[in-house]
């Protein structure tokens, strides 16, 4: 290290990081993501041994919630100097092992002995971080540690060689429809806070009909949403077209020709581009690594190496299928889908055009509904799979099942959705014995609660914008 810089000059990057240390206040944004309360809570438990990780894809506002946490520590009380925000990208501090740079912060800003926060950002730049956090974690009680990857740095071979039991995952996905509302300062329904999606199936007709007319007023920020997606620097842009742009730039390409050759040692960028485009064509449907890697004149090797980065880089999910009676398929082939349909639009270039579309809106619904479904369920740790019966064709667009429940999810996002026994939701749910079934539809005159003769499923049809906003109004109470 000292062949390259002098300690003078990583304290000043520190100094430049921290400025609380000096007395003045950060500039941080007053709207505060719903994982916010989730992290000053796990900070406040000085018992917990363990270590806090935000992991999410890019631009979601990780950097900012760790800078709204060493204010509001701050604000509570707590010495500035015992706050340390690092943002491990650095050209500098990429060159410096963690314990080194805390030796310098001790030795010239506070004391090694007493509590301090570590706020990490982009911890997976920095050289054998697994290694650095657990000895802090197993050996030096007086940190609190918060950490911020955009890829999914809590690898799990490297969690099963020196993570285990050492962290808590707090995902941080893009926004939700109901933070989007606020994030943009629009008016907010006056929705119960503690309505739950399960209590639709108990509401008489004249109350859902009228949760309609409240909620009716979102059906255009809907759109918007659909559009632009929930990256809160786009969220609050209202030109789509410069939405789109930064979209491509900080989030796309960033991750596709920096994290991937940093982190993952991709070597054939052109590939991966390519495979990334095929997958915003195909968002939401069924991939055959050898039909891809036809098309793409990519060996199936690299497809299928390349799908597994994609997904640790967050930028898509995996379902895998699903056969009656819960049997895993052997041959899975998997549905692939954008962590959030704005990235699609950006890449393929999507305007308002695709309102007038029904196959690429229905894409792109389906692609936000498992977003919040993904959110709003992961504290259970459930399986979220799709179901498709190759003889008939009939399919069920997305499931979340857990010991405690067992939720088919069908998107027909069209003017009349209609339901009847030899749809592949009502199969499915029969064979199934499945209590609860969701058909999302577009108007809002679909929506209520329908039985089908002869079943015992009831099945309730919901709006796209009602499902995503009180699936996101609930994230706040799960989140507390």
């Amino acid at each position: 290290m000292q062949d390259f810089f002098d300690r003078a000059a990583i304290v000043s990057v520190l100094n430049g990081f921290n400025p609380w240390w000096g007395g003045k206040s950060a500039a941080v944004p007053e709207f505060r993501r719903l994982a916010f309360g989730t992290c000053h809570s796990l900070l406040q438990q000085d018992s917990l041994r363990r270590a806090i990780l935000l992991s999410g894809p890019r631009r979601v506002g990780k950097t900012t919630l760790l800078q709204q946490l060493a204010v509001g520590c701050i604000a509570e009380g707590m010495n500035p100097k015992g706050i340390l925000y690092l943002s491990l990208d650095h050209p500098l501090l990429k060159l410096l092992p963690l314990r080194k740079i805390l030796l310098i912060y001790h030795e010239t800003v506070h004391p090694e002995t007493e509590k301090t926060i570590l706020l990490l950002d982009e911890i997976q730049y920095s050289g054998e971080w697994e290694t650095e956090v657990k000895l802090l974690i197993d050996h030096q009680p007086q940190y609190r540690i918060l950490a911020t990857g955009s890829a999914s740095v809590v690898h799990k071979d490297k969690l099963a060689e020196s993570g285990v039991g050492r962290w808590i995952t707090v995902p941080i996905p893009t926004l939700s429809f109901y933070e989007f509302i606020r994030i943009r300062g629009e008016t907010a329904p006056a929705v119960r806070e503690d309505l739950k999606l399960s209590d639709l199936f108990l509401l008489p007709s004249t109350e859902l009909h009228q949760l309609a007319l409240q909620l009716r007023p979102l059906l255009l920020h809907f759109q918007q949403y659909l559009l632009v997606g929930g990256f809160p620097e786009t969220a609050r842009q209202s030109d789509s077209a410069m939405c789109q742009r930064l979209l491509r730039e900080d989030v796309v390409e960033r991750v596709l020709k920096r994290d991937m050759t940093a982190l993952f040692g991709v070597r054939n960028i052109n590939d991966l581009e390519k495979l990334f485009i095929y997958l915003c064509l195909h968002s939401g449907g069924i991939l055959a690594h050898k039909t891809v890697a036809a098309v793409l004149e990519t060996p199936t090797a690299t497809v299928a190496n390349h799908l597994v980065l994609l997904e640790l880089a967050n930028l898509v999910y995996r379902l895998p299928p699903t056969r009656l009676g819960g049997k895993k398929v052997l041959k899975a082939r998997y549905k692939y889908y954008l962590v959030d349909a704005a990235l699609r639009n950006a890449v393929l270039l999507r305007g308002e055009e695709v309102f007038l579309n029904p196959a690429e809106m229905g894409l792109i619904v389906e692609t936000t509904v498992l977003r919040h479904l993904y959110a709003h369920y992961y504290r259970d740790t459930p399986e979220l799979c799709y179901w498709r019966d190759a003889a008939t064709g009939l399919e069920v667009d997305i499931i979340v099942k857990s010991p405690a429940y067992h939720l088919p999810f069908e998107v027909k996002y069209k003017e009349k959705a209609g339901l009847d026994r030899k749809s592949g939701l009502a199969v499915y749910s029969g064979a199934e014995d499945v209590k609860r079934a969701f058909l999302v539809t577009r108007s809002d005159a679909d929506f209520g609660v329908a039985r089908l003769e002869g079943m015992e499923t009831e099945f309730l049809k919901v709006p796209a914008h009602i499902l995503c906003y009180l699936l996101g109004q609930a994230e706040t109470i799960l989140r507390k």
